[in-house]
Order: structure tokens, then C-alpha cells, then sequence
């Protein structure tokens, strides 16, 4: 057994059975070892930045990692947008990076570049084994080091989100080809922690207390056990609860109890935190701006708002806290859930636009669907009230703000879920970030329905040039937030990498095309044109 083969089957000891690939020769020896291990599922993707969004949606809806391989520190390198999302979002990754033998690494050729460099910008544990009996321990380690923060076995999955970390194992071809010590067994990662006493009691006095109080709650605290809890503490107190604008997980819809997402602008959040006295972060951490600008404040937090860190970001319980929190302060208490809806309300015929392609969305999800959201611009103030009552679901959301991360999000989730519709809603520009994520889609057969909203711009980019104080866009500035000239066919492009596709410029034809999508298995792409604004 050479080292390769090594790691690989301890990545499978380890609960790891996926493996999002961009290989290069460094890498032929785990290439190889795959044939002799049909139990890991190897997925081609065209670019690493696909490779490494499939594990973090994979992972966001396992809650376990999800590897990737990628070429020497240019392929990493490649990939590192999409693993930011991943860090941001507390996702775990295993990523086996292939580097020379340590016979060709000083003659300075010309993939060789500084790996440890780029892999710490992103990796909370990095390592390169030094000998052949160190491959299966420091994989074992690796995927130890990805759960680290990580939620107990949770098989009906009421745990919504990870609370997980990103690994590098880095894999020498020398010693991939070398022989090899056996694979390393599984190696159990420390359980999350648990808030002590002291600190429920602390914040069950301020919940109980006559002060305006709000949770801002994050990780698995947003799954269906994790709002409950909120949820009976609101009834019981008044307390409000929040979640950040776009959590990594966050499960909505009829049956689920309701949370407020935190706006994206300063402004907004100014409104809804306004007269709050005290802001208990639960799994969360204090709400910042996304950029400067001139004349405003970072934190978002109002002035005189005292800030408690009552469940730390990542490492502890965020479900059993808020559960205890609850039986303290609302014993007796149940949570008030929003009604179902009988039946979806009709669709009325108009042109796209911003206001109402999102109810047409909303009107129609499944039950069960998962919602990759990178709508940016056209659903950020309208997918979340055209989605509340829609069939329970779940959203992943661009927790990390690389752009990007729609199309391999979705896919790496319907690798993990193929039992559920994915629905993507990704913003055209950022689409054609990771455009080829539609050909794994179609070579894996994936049921993912991809909804491009193209408004043929960078929308978001005309409000910022406005709020960094930038003069009025003249046609320089125009140039660079416009898509057109020559406008991009989404559906050639689709249709080019095996997925059906078509137009919708009205409710009634995006409505038509997205039913149908439903009712067949594969993955679709649906070009939705909307009116400018």
C-alpha cells in the first residue's frame, strides 16, 4: 500500500466518503487508489473554486467534511475564495493539497510555490507529513481538526449548521507513491463545549428583566430545535432574536418558528436594534459592516447597546444553551409557530422585475427544498419575506461575501442530499465566477434548479460607489458595473455544459419553467430577465 492509498483510507476510517477533485500529477497516486476504493465518491469539477464550494455546501448539510484534492499551491490558490466562505462559515473541509517530491522541491520549477503560506490564510490547522508512517496518523488528525467545534451525531439532522473548521494535509508525491504504514483508525474529535451554569443564569436575568433585550443567535442555533428554544424565550419575555444576514444554515418556513435576519445596511440594522438595551450573542458574534465608509460607524451595534457573549462563535453547544436558557426562563412555555398555508396563492402575470420574481419563488418552493442564496442585489430585501411561508426549507447563505459560491454550494449539497430539490438563486455576475459548477452538475446528475437573475449589471457596486462618496457614475464608471455589450446567454452557456435550460421574462413563465424543472430529475437552469429598476 503506497501513502496515497494510505490517506484515503483513513479519510474513509474518518467518516470522510467524498472527495471534490481538480487533480494534477502530484496527485495520480490518490487518482489511482480510487478504483480500489469505490466507497469514497470522487467528483470532477473543472475549477478548484467549484472543487472547494462543493465540500462547504456538502458539508454544511452532513455536518461532516467533505474532502477536496487539489494541484500544488496554484491549485489552492484557486480554490481559496470558496474556502474563505467555508472558514466564515464554520465549515469542516479536509483539503489534500499534492506538492513535489522532496527530491524536485530545490530545483525551484515552476508550480513550486510556498503551500503552508497560502493554506494558513484559510486553515486553522495545516501539516505536511515528513515520512510514509506519518500519512494515516496526520489525515486521521487532519479530519480531528475539521470537527474540532463540531455538533454531536445528530442523524435526524434537527442540528441545523457546523460549527466546524478547515484542515490542509499536505501530500508530497514522493511519499504518495512510497510504501506506506496501514491506514490510521477513526480519531474522535473533542465534543463542543457546554456554557456553564453561570452563564445561563446571567442571561436568564436579563431576558427576565424589565430592560428591551434581543438574542442574535448563529451556527446550529438556527436549526428547528435552536429557534424553538428562541421562540418560547420570546413568548415568555418579549425577547426579540435575530440571526446575521446570511447565516451559513438557517431553517425557515411553515412549522419553524420565525427569526429576523440583521439587514445588510447600516441603516437598517440601526432600525431594528434600536431601544435594545442589551444584545446576548448565542453562537453569534457582534454585528460589523461589511466595508468603511466615510463617515459612518463598523459596528452596527447602537451606541449604549451592551453587548453579553453568552454562547462563543464556535467550539460550544449553541442548541443545548438556548435550550436551557428556555426551560429557565419559559419552563412551561411553547413556541408560537406561523400557520400553514393551505394552498400557494396565484401567480399574476407581469414582467420580472425586482419586487416580484421572489414570490413567484416563494409561492411555489417544495417541501424540504434547499435554498443556495446568492441573489445578492435582487433578493436582499425580498427573498426572506416572499420565503416565510413557503414549505419548510433550508438556506445556506453567502456567509463569507466572496461571490461565487451559488452554483458549487448547490451542488455539493445535492451530492449530500439527493433525496432533496436544490434550488440556487444566484446573481448573474457572480454566476459566471463558477459557471463551470453547471457541468459537474450535469455529469453527477444532480437535481438542482439554478435561477439566474440577470439584470445585466453588478447592481450592488452602483449603491456602493454612492456610499463610499464616489461622484455620480459617469460613463467610465458605468462601464464597469454593466454585463451587456455583448449581453450573456445563460442558456447557451448552460445548455453548452449538458444542463436544459430556458428564458422566463414574466411571473408566468417563470412560474411554468420552474414547475416543470420540479417535476424533472436532472439539473436546470432557468435565465430569468428582469426589467430594470
Amino acid at each position: 500500500m503506497n501513502g496515497a492509498e494510505t490517506v484515503l483510507r483513513t479519510l474513509l476510517n474518518n467518516g470522510v466518503d467524498a472527495c471534490f477533485a481538480n487533480p494534477g500529477t502530484s496527485e495520480m497516486q490518490f487518482v489511482a487508489a480510487l478504483d480500489r476504493h469505490p466507497a469514497m465518491r470522487g467528483v470532477l469539477c473543472l475549477f478548484e473554486g467549484v472543487a472547494t464550494g462543493a465540500a462547504d455546501g456538502y458539508a454544511r448539510m452532513t455536518g461532516r467534511p467533505a474532502a477536496t484534492l487539489l494541484h500544488l499551491g496554484p491549485g489552492l490558490a484557486n480554490g481559496l475564495a470558496n474556502l474563505h466562505n467555508a472558514r466564515r462559515a464554520h465549515t469542516p473541509v479536509v483539503n489534500v493539497i499534492g506538492d513535489h517530491a522532496r527530491s524536485h522541491k530545490g530545483l525551484d520549477s515552476p508550480l513550486e510555490s510556498d503551500i503552508e503560506a497560502v493554506a494558513a490564510t484559510v486553515s486553522s490547522w495545516v501539516r505536511r507529513p515528513m515520512t510514509s508512517a506519518d500519512m494515516g496518523p496526520d489525515t486521521a488528525a487532519a479530519v480531528a481538526a475539521a470537527m474540532s467545534a463540531g455538533v454531536p451525531d445528530d442523524p435526524d439532522r434537527s442540528r441545523t449548521g457546523t460549527s466546524g473548521a478547515i484542515s490542509t494535509l499536505i501530500m508530497g508525491a514522493d511519499l504518495s507513491w512510497e510504501e506506506s504504514a496501514p491506514p490510521a483508525p477513526h480519531l474522535t474529535a473533542p465534543p463542543p463545549r457546554s456554557v456553564t451554569r453561570a452563564d445561563v443564569e446571567t442571561a436568564a436575568a436579563l431576558v427576565a428583566g424589565p430592560e428591551p433585550v434581543a438574542l442574535l443567535i448563529d451556527g446550529a442555533g438556527l436549526g428547528e430545535r435552536g429557534l424553538q428554544a428562541a421562540a418560547r424565550i420570546q413568548k415568555a419575555t418579549g425577547t426579540a432574536a435575530f440571526c446575521p444576514t446570511w447565516p451559513a444554515r438557517l431553517r425557515r418556513g411553515t412549522g419553524v418558528p420565525a427569526i429576523q435576519p440583521l439587514g445588510y445596511r447600516a441603516e437598517a440594522v440601526s432600525r431594528q436594534l434600536a431601544g435594545v438595551e442589551h444584545l446576548i450573542l448565542v453562537g453569534a458574534r457582534e454585528p460589523v459592516a461589511s466595508f468603511a465608509y466615510p463617515g459612518r460607524p463598523g459596528i452596527l451595534t447602537p451606541p449604549g447597546t451592551h453587548v453579553h457573549h453568552f454562547v462563543p462563535e464556535a467550539g460550544f453547544d449553541v442548541v443545548d444553551a438556548l435550550t436551557e436558557l428556555a426551560d429557565t426562563v419559559a419552563p412551561d412555555t411553547l413556541a408560537v409557530l406561523p400557520p400553514t398555508q393551505d394552498a400557494a396563492p396565484p401567480v399574476v402575470n407581469e414582467p420580472l422585475r425586482t419586487e416580484n420574481w421572489a414570490q413567484v419563488i416563494g409561492a411555489l418552493l417544495p417541501r424540504e427544498a434547499i435554498v443556495v442564496d446568492e441573489s445578492i442585489t435582487e433578493g436582499m430585501n425580498t427573498l426572506a419575506p416572499a420565503t416565510a411561508d413557503s414549505a419548510p426549507h433550508d438556506v445556506l447563505g453567502l456567509t463569507g461575501l466572496a461571490i461565487g459560491q451559488g452554483i458549487p454550494v448547490a451542488a455539493g449539497a445535492a451530492i449530500a442530499c439527493p433525496e432533496r430539490p436544490v434550488v440556487c438563486l444566484q446573481a448573474d455576475g457572480s454566476a459566471l465566477y463558477t459557471i463551470s459548477g453547471l457541468w459537474t452538475q450535469a455529469r453527477e446528475k444532480l437535481n438542482v434548479i439554478t435561477v439566474i437573475l440577470n439584470n445585466r449589471s453588478y447592481a450592488i457596486l452602483r449603491a456602493e460607489l454612492d456610499r463610499v462618496g464616489g461622484s455620480q457614475a459617469g460613463p467610465a464608471a458605468n462601464a464597469l458595473f454593466d454585463l451587456g455589450r455583448p449581453d450573456i446567454d445563460f442558456t447557451a452557456i448552460a445548455t453548452g455544459m449538458g444542463v436544459p435550460a430556458t428564458r422566463a421574462a414574466s411571473t408566468t413563465e417563470l412560474a411554468e419553467q420552474f414547475t416543470t424543472a420540479l417535476a424533472t430529475p436532472g439539473p436546470h437552469l432557468i435565465e430569468a430577465i428582469l426589467q430594470p429598476t
